[in-house]
This record gives C-alpha cells, structure tokens and sequence, in this order.
C-alpha cells in the first residue's frame, strides 16, 4: 500500500466517533505500531485534528472533513462487482440504490478509469435467484431496523404450513438461496427460514430488543452447523 494510501486510511478509520487505537491501526492496516505513530504525527502538522490519550487511542475531532474520494483500478472492480451481485440477488430497491451508488462514483473519475474492460468483464447472472427469493427482502430490511416483530405464514421443506410471529434479525445469502435468521416465538429458539417459502409476512408494531441477538444467531449456526455446507443443516425450518 501506498503511504499516501495509509494516511488515507488512517482518516477513514478514526472518522467513526470512537477512539482508535495504535495497535487496531497497525492490524488493519498490516504495519507496525512505530509506522503509526509516525503517519499519526504527520497527519497532525498538516492539519488533520486528531486528538491522541495514552491508554485510549486517536480520536478525530468533530467538524473535519474529508478530502475528495479517489479510487484504483483494483477498488473499481471491487465496488463494480458488488454493485452487481446486489442488483442481481437482492431486492430492487437495494439493487437501485448500488446501482446510484456506482453512477455516483463513476461521475467524478478521471476519464481513463471510466471505462475498464476488466472490470466490465466481471459478470454476476442473477437468474438462479428467482423471485420468489427476493421478494420479501424489503419488508424484512424495513423490519430488520426498526426492530419489529412480524407475522409469517411458512412452508417447510415437508410442506407443512404454519404461521407464527419472529423477531428477524438479519438476511443471509448463501450462495442461492437467501434465509432469514430470527428468533422465533413458536419455538423459543433461533431459527432460520427460507425466503421462498415464506407465503405471506406482515410487519407488527410490537417492538423487540435486539441487543446481541444477531451475534448469538451467528453463535449458534456456527455451532450447530460444523460441516461446511451452502446453507444452515440445523434449526432451518
């Protein structure tokens, strides 16, 4: 990495509200603690205000604002390609705004970067995606971050139906198919649950505490599922 590459970094890391310090930089950023120390001072005598605590880390100071964004080739193809997977397997609305993201971007590159054709050589086809599988997205994201319960009508692998009331706590894709992790209220447990088989879902006012939640799920697919596989072998209903 380019040292002006790391400085850059550096700003973005500690422009997050919280104190940073030495040693998460030297991590993320694959350098030694002294290299910090050192890029942290020349920030400083140009002018970036970062306020620096023994014991606590840096910490940028409210009102900075950062220089405009610029991109490699390599950071191009990334965005490009993650642009495409949304497009083609989640929700339209998600698919739209990365698809304004990238417009965004694209509008303020210098001309020889515009156009790339390696980059325009990563395709993603979102045809093994059907619809079915999308189609809840947007409700659940909705859902998702206000922290509302919601009613599902659920068919299982076997076909039996039933309805019951989740608390979701995030989207999984696995490759082909996307699942639901959430706690469910009818088993008292965490479960995940197929997009495509969800029939019907309607978003409640009941409000749920989130707290941890999604790190305890995670826990627990990992747990209970040890055997590499493309989608969770236990607790999906």
């Amino acid at each position: 990495m380019r040292r002006a590459d790391r400085l850059f970094q550096i700003v973005l890391l500690l422009d997050r509200g919280r104190a940073v310090t030495a040693r998460e930089l030297a991590d993320a950023l694959q350098v030694s603690e002294r290299t910090i120390y050192r890029d942290v001072a020349d920030l400083g005598r140009s002018g970036v205000p970062i306020s620096g605590e023994a014991g606590v880390g840096y910490l940028m100071r409210p009102g900075y604002r950062l220089p405009p964004l610029m991109f490699d080739a390599e950071e191009l193809a990334a965005l490009a390609l993650g642009s495409r997977m949304v497009r083609s397997w989640a929700d339209p609305a998600l698919g739209r705004a990365a698809e304004r993201a990238l417009m965004r971007i694209e509008s303020v590159l210098p001309q020889a970067l515009r156009q790339d054709p390696a980059r325009d050589a990563l395709l993603v086809p979102g045809f093994h995606v059907p619809e079915a599988m999308r189609a809840p997205m947007t409700a659940l994201r909705a859902s998702i971050a206000a922290h509302h319960k919601v009613r599902i009508a659920y068919a299982r692998a076997d076909g039996l139906a039933s309805e019951r009331v989740i608390q979701p706590l995030g989207l999984v894709f696995w490759g082909e198919t996307w699942t639901l992790g959430a706690w469910c209220e009818l088993r008292g447990g965490f479960r995940s649950f197929r997009l495509d088989r969800i029939a019907h879902l309607t978003p409640l006012d009941e409000h749920f505490d989130s707290t941890g939640m999604l790190v305890r799920y995670l826990m627990s697919v990992q747990q209970e599922d040890d055997q590499a596989s493309p989608a969770p072998s236990t607790k999906q209903e």
